[in-house]
């Protein structure tokens, strides 16, 4: 008994290009992913280049790690937030006091700062999601060491709605816990004042290694002898000092006792 042999299969016609806004919005796995928004650029080419779409982005959170608050925040962020061409820089919770005159120096003049004195993680998480809802800042610098990941999710889509910044700074032991940031960086201390940072997160294949960015306080600069800068060698990650000089925030129980003296 014979059969009827088979026609050939008719050749598969040609994938028809995808719309222009489509193609935009594709992205590949073993690319840097391009931005949704746009962003900001960091003030470092190095880091740039490491970052999707070549700065911080906007409508998003970004997670800061580090070993100790109040190190790094302003030499690794002034670049950029000097660019905020006016609009307002809130803080929320942050361990130091703002100082003035050193925020000056580094192009953050005191009258676009909004300093929130949050004491409990409930307060602080309250506080970023009403100014990140606001969306009338410029960029939005919260410290939220015990965050859990539902409050951090609930952050990153009140983000989505908002034009700015918005840069979470947590301890360093949060890097092995989940985070809905899509920007995820490390900084330590680095030797001659450097710093050391590594890009865990971002959409794009894996960082390797570690970022060193030359940054020597601001303002110290004329008056660092060699010796001085000597001081910085060595990864004394435990014996970093703050980037603005201050006091440490007051308590709130202490704030009262102020007040009623």
């Amino acid at each position: 008994m014979s059969f009827p042999s088979a026609e050939p299969s008719a050749p598969t016609p040609p994938a028809a290009p995808w719309p222009r806004r489509v193609a935009d919005a594709l992205w590949r796995g073993h690319e840097i992913g391009a931005p949704v928004s746009r962003v900001l650029t960091s003030g470092w080419d190095l880091l740039d280049r490491e970052l999707p779409g070549g700065g911080w982005p906007c409508r998003s959170l970004t997670e800061v790690l580090q070993t100790r608050p109040g190190a790094h925040e302003w030499r690794l962020l002034a670049p950029s937030l000097s660019q905020l061409a006016g609009r307002c820089l809130a803080l929320v919770g942050p361990p130091w006091t703002p100082h003035g005159p050193g925020l000056q120096q580094l192009g953050l003049p005191a009258r676009q700062l909004i300093w929130v004195q949050a004491d409990s993680e409930a307060e602080r998480l309250w506080a970023s999601e009403q100014l990140i809802r606001a969306n009338a800042c410029g960029a939005l610098l919260a410290w939220l060491p015990q965050a859990r990941p539902d409050a951090l999710r609930r952050l990153q889509v009140s983000a989505q709605g908002n034009d700015g910044l918005v840069l979470l700074f947590r301890p360093q032991a949060a890097q092995g816990q989940a985070s809905p940031a899509p920007l995820r960086l490390l900084v330590r201390h680095g030797n001659d004042w450097a710093l050391r940072v590594r890009v865990f997160k971002r959409k794009g294949p894996p960082h390797e290694g570690e970022l060193h960015l030359p940054s020597v306080p601001g303002g110290l600069h004329a008056v660092l002898t060699p010796r001085m800068r000597a001081l910085g060698h060595g990864p004394h990650d435990h014996e970093e000092a703050a980037d603005v000089v201050g006091r440490i925030a007051p308590a709130r129980h202490e704030r009262r006792q102020h007040q009623r003296a």
